[in-house]
């Protein structure tokens, strides 16, 4: 993403102008736009003119226009390509992928001379244009911050995974805030039986092991410097057979570039199933995590995973859901904050106005604030838990601070009650 240009005052007045790239950024954009958010993009528009003679022409033409936002939606490229195979096993590919899409949908506010002022229109956002925000409710310190990631230089994917079984695998790319399923593929292994079937066996793993290759040549960027680790997982001795053809297939090519990368980068991992949520538990293997320590999605995996064992071990430190955390802020006790991206989406103004003041207080009072992408399974994971928990500094029991809540609670109406009452009472006295 690059930023074209910014002006935002001290109270959050103002407008921000970003150019995206990729789909990563198309999902940067769909966290920054919210309804009645005013957006400024080019579009194009079907207008009909009219002759000297009467006769009428449509055409296309690409224009600027200015909505205020009333839908915003995104679709990712998450599902990916994926060739199938009958029983004999023969292949087909496809070099195609979905990119992913932003629409936003709203009514013009701007005049225009092909378009009328109030007039309802769709945006369908394009890489490498222009696009001006403009926030309803002004830029808050979620907003900025998540500006500031989507604009540092020599992004992209950090991890090429291939999720595999026998005869199924999935091409991964895992980048700062998105996990991508590339590619898939599955192809009919025939099942041992008797001599015969062996060898059928053997040629279906091999017909298998050959379309792997040619898939990740094609779909994983394996000579690019961005990417730190290319992984093979699977749950059993398939990844190993995978990771020995393809160095013997690219030395018998002659292809240096892979055959650096593969002594480089490659890591054999074990995951139990062969489908693409066991990401976490790659995530989470020493190999990946001495590797990756340093960057974001790792780490939300390692800290999700330090959650749930500290919520097996310690819960009176892991509380997670709305309320509680909410408790356990206002007590100045979370250490580590794991919130989704998903709640800061919200239509409700106010409702993002308190999870960014819920960030804010963290940040003030030293505690580490994890924004999870719900691109990531990680997010996803968290999204089940609520999409909100915090590992807590000291040990709070959430019975005893809700009893402490009610009993505030009692105190401030009787408070309010005999306040009320003694101003009845002057009043009726004068």
């Amino acid at each position: 993403m690059k930023l074209v240009g910014k002006y935002v005052d001290k109270h959050g007045a103002g407008h921000v102008t970003l150019r995206p790239e990729d789909d990563e950024d198309m999902w940067h954009l769909y966290n920054l736009i919210q309804q009645q958010d005013h957006v400024r993009a080019p579009a194009i528009r079907r207008v009909q003119t009219e002759s000297s003679t009467g006769s009428t022409e449509s055409h296309r033409i690409r224009l600027n226009l200015t909505l205020q936002v009333n839908r915003i939606e995104f679709s990712s490229s998450a599902g990916g390509t994926q060739d199938s195979t009958a029983e004999q096993g023969s292949s087909s590919s496809s070099n195609q992928q979905s990119k992913a899409a932003l629409h936003i949908s709203g009514r013009v506010t701007s005049e225009n001379l092909h378009v009328k002022l109030g007039a309802f229109h769709t945006l369908d956002i394009e890489a490498n244009r222009d696009v001006r925000i403009e926030k309803a409710d002004g830029w808050d310190s979620v907003a900025l911050a998540r500006v500031e990631e989507a604009i540092v230089p020599g992004r992209g994917a950090e991890v090429g995974a291939i999720v595999c079984g026998e005869g199924v695998a999935a091409f991964c790319l895992l980048s700062q805030h998105m996990t991508v399923v590339a590619h898939r593929i599955s192809l009919h292994i025939p099942r041992k039986s008797g001599a015969s079937g062996a060898s059928q066996h053997e040629k279906g793993l091999t017909r298998f092991y050959s379309a792997v290759y040619e898939s990740f040549t094609r779909h994983i960027p394996f000579s690019n410097v961005t990417l730190k680790a290319i992984v093979i997982a699977s749950p059993g001795w398939i990844r190993d057979s995978i990771s020995d053809y393809f160095i013997n297939e690219a030395t018998r090519r002659g292809d240096k570039t892979l055959q650096r990368a593969l002594k480089e980068k490659l890591i054999k991992v074990h995951i139990s199933s062969p489908h693409v949520h066991s990401l976490l538990e790659v995530l989470k293997s020493p190999e990946i995590v001495s590797q990756l320590k340093e960057t974001k999605f790792a780490r939300e995996g390692l800290m999700l995973d330090r959650f749930f064992k500290m919520l097996a071990v310690d819960e009176m430190r892991a509380w997670y859901g709305r309320d509680h955390v909410f408790l356990a802020a206002d007590r100045g006790a979370v250490g580590t904050l794991l919130i989704s991206d998903d709640l800061f989406r919200s239509s409700n103004p106010s409702t993002r106005k308190r999870y960014v003041s819920l960030v804010e207080a963290v940040q003030q009072k030293g505690g580490e604030v994890l924004v999870f992408s719900s691109m990531h399974e990680s997010g996803q994971q968290l999204n089940q838990l609520t999409g909100i928990a915090a590992i807590l500094t000291f040990p709070l029991d959430i019975e005893v601070v809700e009893a402490e809540e009610r009993e505030e609670d009692e105190r401030k109406r009787r408070e309010e009650e005999e306040v009320a009452n003694i101003s009845g009472v002057s009043v009726t006295s004068s």
